[in-house]
């Protein structure tokens, strides 16, 4: 017995829906069966196809002229225009769920941000300028992951400002200026990123610049070490084990750094890599008082990463209102992928259930809470 592994490409076909017509001889009326709600009212597109679409670009960054000329292979006509404006309704259909969403992400006590740039078309100038999408997500730990991602005009501090409204709790970020303003507040923890102090004395070693790079990297791999073993343990044990093993290497880290800064000149690249990590070091170990941190931003840096490759594939967001919505889709799929479903899965049901769903029941569609209709 032999077996070979075939395909067979996707096929366009037409769900056609005949409905009951009755007449009422005495009232002279005709009454109509009435067609099921659906997510593009009067279109043509199935909850199946639109999921298609949307996938398609945001999850394998597929551009809609490149959807329209391998839908064209098969004999369907779809212009790159009309599949942009499927995802447009999708997303704005969308947006209920997308604020649940939002809601159940800031939920939770520990929260990532960052933040990229993404190109937006500037029709009136007759070229592209930067915008950015900033992310949130739950704790690397926790047991019901999820990102919600913001597309803004701008990184000023307004933006995460404004998002993080009425949220309290630690926020692990990079060592950008904005989020020391939106940790004014008393009742919010900055824990700082490891992976960026570390990044700086990597420069070093690549450059060949200073023997401290190595020393320095060899320190973290050790607090590296530690976070591998206690990936899998429980908040409470994983504190313990820091306070025990790691917190007495951070120290002697600390004083090794601050003893290095003293042999070096002002202004060198190595002075500028120790001041990175010194200048931080009460963010950079918050992670040692609370098992639920994690001791790095790397978590939410690999759920950003699909608009960089997006970035790539798409060039451009077409408008402010498109990166709006493009943003509420990426925020659901990329949830719901966290959560082991299958995106198109997830996307099809929900826009199928979504015109006939009760809003006072809109949490059932989260990415966390989804289940398939059998």
């Amino acid at each position: 017995m032999s077996e070979r592994l075939d395909i067979i490409p996707a096929q366009f076909f037409v769900h056609r829906h005949i409905r009951g017509k009755w007449a009422c001889k005495c009232c002279q009326t005709l009454v109509q069966e009435p067609v099921d709600p659906q997510i593009i009212d009067k279109g043509m597109p199935t909850a199946g196809l639109v999921a298609h679409t949307t996938v398609s670009r945001f999850v394998d960054h597929i551009p809609y002229y490149r959807q329209e000329q391998i839908n064209a292979r098969s004999g369907v006509h779809t212009p790159r225009s009309t599949l942009a404006s499927w995802s447009g309704q999708a997303g704005a259909a969308l947006l209920p769920l997308y604020a649940a969403h939002r809601e159940f992400v800031l939920s939770c006590a520990v929260v990532h941000a960052d933040e990229t740039p993404v190109a937006m078309l500037d029709p009136g100038a007759g070229k592209t300028k930067r915008a950015y999408v900033w992310a949130y997500a739950r704790s690397g730990f926790d047991v019901s992951p999820g990102v919600v991602y913001e597309f803004c005009l701008g990184r000023g501090a307004k933006y995460p400002l404004e998002f993080l409204k009425g949220w309290s709790g630690t926020l692990v970020s990079d060592g950008y200026g904005v989020y020391d303003q939106v940790l004014k507040q008393q009742t919010r923890v900055g824990a700082a990123c490891f992976a960026h102090a570390r990044r700086k004395f990597d420069e070093l070693v690549k450059d060949n610049l200073s023997p401290v790079g190595t020393q320095a990297i060899q320190r973290m791999a050790a607090l590296y070490q530690i976070e591998r073993q206690v990936k899998g343990f429980s908040p409470e044990d994983r504190q313990a084990i820091r306070q025990s093993s790691s917190k007495p290497l951070c120290e002697d880290l600390h004083a090794w750094l601050k003893l290095e800064r003293q042999r070096v000149p002002e202004g060198g690249a190595t002075a500028k890599a120790i001041d990175y990590s010194l200048n931080r070091w009460e963010a950079l170990t918050t992670y040692l008082a609370d098992g639920n941190v994690q001791i790095d931003n790397n978590h939410l840096e690999n759920l950003i990463r699909p608009w960089a490759m997006g970035r790539r594939a798409w060039l451009f967001a077409g408008s402010e209102l498109a990166g709006q919505r493009a943003a509420i889709i990426m925020s659901l799929v990329q949830s719901a992928k966290l959560h082991g479903h299958d995106p198109w899965a997830y996307l099809r049901d929900v826009l199928t259930r979504l015109p006939s769903h009760l809003n006072s029941r809109i949490e059932e569609l989260l990415p966390h809470r989804w289940q398939a209709q059998s």
